[in-house]
């Protein structure tokens, strides 16, 4: 089976800066080097694909024995033996095709993928929830180790570590190869991570980890046989991509690949009512200077703003000296942002023996100022449930988190209840499920605010073309004293019925969050100094705001050191 056409070429540095696209794959789930070759499994043809990176140039290795492989997922290579899982065992070959698989192992339960070090193998399996490990020699266990995540799971060896990547979570796993404590995680840019991959450039030494992704893509097919002649289809689509990352274990975080965005937010009045003000100040809030998120320039669209900072946050306000319904503008800003993936690295240790909040947080994040139904029988009730006897900060959060999505189900609506009648419905919105999380997380004592407003849609294959969110979006920070805020979303972890539900975004977020000014309302209205009530006049029923994203290009986090 070899292919010795399909080299990479060590000279070239670009190969750690391209996607690569098999040609005909269709399902990739399994992926290694070899002698600088890219080798990929299509699960679904039965294909083991030799794959010049360079060029997407692809070779079927195994033209004669495919069927072998069909539904195979885990591959690897070593001493010139093939190695690969399929359905509930692991097999092994010669890697010139000499001689048929044989069947190593079977478990009982499906095997995911497959890793080889020395005389060692390495199996996950989603069913067992472990990383089973057994003598190459004898075929017997020796031991197991805890997996990391809830999904399906592939793996692959590099000297002391195990990495694993896991569909589910979005997320890459750094193992200790001994003992199976995670050393650290990073969110990958694209969902269904199916199969992951080290090369070494052998002239300089660096590492580049390429990550397999597949999933179905919904497009618009034109059908001249149909009356409408166009109809939504689904297709498949896989591709390898480099995942970069910078580990920090200082200040406990991995940031990941990383895009220049330019984001745009702009009103454009258009009462619904008559209406006359006087000495209007329209305040937006502007994009915030996060760990993962850096803003590199802003400008204004339509009309000027002046810069106001309260508590460090900036706000952009647009003055009028009067404002009628008669009158058309539009008016807003332009941002051009980097972007990265961030996920935090604490454990429950770290929500043990912490300091004291700050002396301000109580009347600040740990009140309902914001409509929470706090001091409802419904709401008081389920924030005891939520924890049980639970004292440890982390855990505590943790069980509000996997109580709310017991309890909701995510649906949109065109207007958010408090958090009593969200619970009761069992049906939520983002803004509903961060309402009651909130409420469940501050009758616990747990300081936690209000955070987001936009995603960028997650297309970073588009680039320079203008992208328009469906709609804004909302999630949460919660404090740990010691640290300080953490992020955690609202509601897209909640993705299996009853769980158990992945934390890909518990202290995490991906590269599309676009974060405004915390700690302020995204946009209020003041005339004559004094700030206008919804109740009185709505920024919905004065003018239609305009929120655009333009991705520029794809940032690696190891070049920047300021980050």
């Amino acid at each position: 089976m070899t292919s010795d056409s399909y080299r990479v070429s060590d000279s070239n540095p670009n190969v750690t800066q391209r996607t690569i696209r098999p040609i005909a794959a269709a399902t990739i789930h399994g992926l290694t080097f070899h002698n600088n070759t890219l080798y990929a499994l299509d699960t679904l043809n039965g294909y083991l694909l030799a794959v010049n990176p360079l060029t997407d140039d692809t070779k079927i290795v195994n033209a004669h024995s495919w069927k072998d492989f069909v539904g195979a997922t885990g591959l690897a290579i070593a001493d010139d033996t093939l190695w690969f899982t399929r359905d509930d065992s692991v097999f092994f070959c010669p890697f010139d095709g000499s001689q048929p698989p044989k069947r190593f192992v079977s478990l009982g339960y499906p095997a995911n993928g497959v890793a080889v070090w020395q005389s060692t193998i390495y199996v996950t399996c989603e069913k067992t929830g472990y990383v089973l490990i057994f003598s190459r020699d004898t075929g017997r266990e020796i031991t197991r180790l805890y997996a990391p995540g809830i999904g399906l799971e592939n793996i692959t060896v590099r000297d002391e570590e195990l990495w694993i990547s896991d569909t589910l979570e979005q997320t890459v796993y750094c193992l200790d190869r001994a003992t199976g404590e995670v050393t650290f995680k990073i969110l990958t840019p694209f969902e269904g991570p199916t199969g992951l991959a080290f090369w070494r450039n052998s002239e300089t030494q660096e590492e580049t980890l390429y990550v397999s992704y597949t999933y179905e893509e919904p497009y618009i097919r034109d059908n001249p046989n149909a009356n409408p002649n166009h109809e939504l289809q689904y297709r498949d689509r896989t591709f390898v991509h480099p995942l970069y990352y910078r580990y920090d274990p200082d200040k406990k975080y991995a940031l990941s690949n990383g895009y220049l965005i330019e984001m745009s937010y702009v009103e454009e009045l258009s009462p619904l009512d008559p209406i006359e003000l006087t000495d209007l100040e329209w305040r937006i809030a502007l994009p915030a200077e996060t760990e993962r998120q850096k803003v590199l320039s802003v400008e204004p669209v339509g009309l000027p703003f002046t810069v106001q900072e309260i508590d460090g946050v900036k706000l952009a306000v647009f003055k009028f000296d009067k404002l009628t319904s008669d009158e058309r503008h539009i008016f807003g800003w332009k941002a051009r942002l980097q972007v990265w993936g961030i996920k935090y690295q604490f454990d429950p240790r770290d929500g043990e023996d912490m300091p004291e909040l700050p002396s301000d947080f109580g009347d600040r994040y740990l009140v309902d100022n914001d409509n929470l139904a706090m001091e409802t029988e419904t709401i008081q009730n389920a924030a005891q449930e939520a924890i049980g006897s639970e004292t440890n900060l982390l855990r505590k959060m943790y069980s509000i988190r996997n109580y709310v999505y017991d309890r909701l189900s995510y649906g949109i609506k065109p207007h958010i209840d408090p958090p009593d009648v969200a619970l009761a419905r069992g049906v939520g919105s983002c803004g509903e499920y961060l309402g009651v999380l909130l409420a469940l997380a501050r009758l616990n004592g747990i300081a936690c605010r209000t955070v987001g407003r936009y995603k960028c849609p997650a297309h970073p294959f588009e680039r320079l073309i203008p992208l328009e969110p469906d709609f804004n979006h909302v999630w949460m920070e919660f404090y740990l004293p010691g640290f300080g805020w953490l992020p955690m979303e609202s509601n897209p972890d909640d993705v299996i019925e009853g769980g158990p539900y992945p934390t890909r975004f518990f202290m995490g977020l991906a590269w599309y969050h676009a974060e405004m000014a915390k700690g302020v309302p995204f946009e209020r209205l003041y005339s004559k100094g004094q700030q206008i009530t919804k109740q009185q006049v709505s920024v919905g029923e004065l003018a239609l705001n305009h929120v655009c994203f333009t991705i520029l290009d794809e940032l690696n986090p190891r070049n920047f050191s300021d980050i």
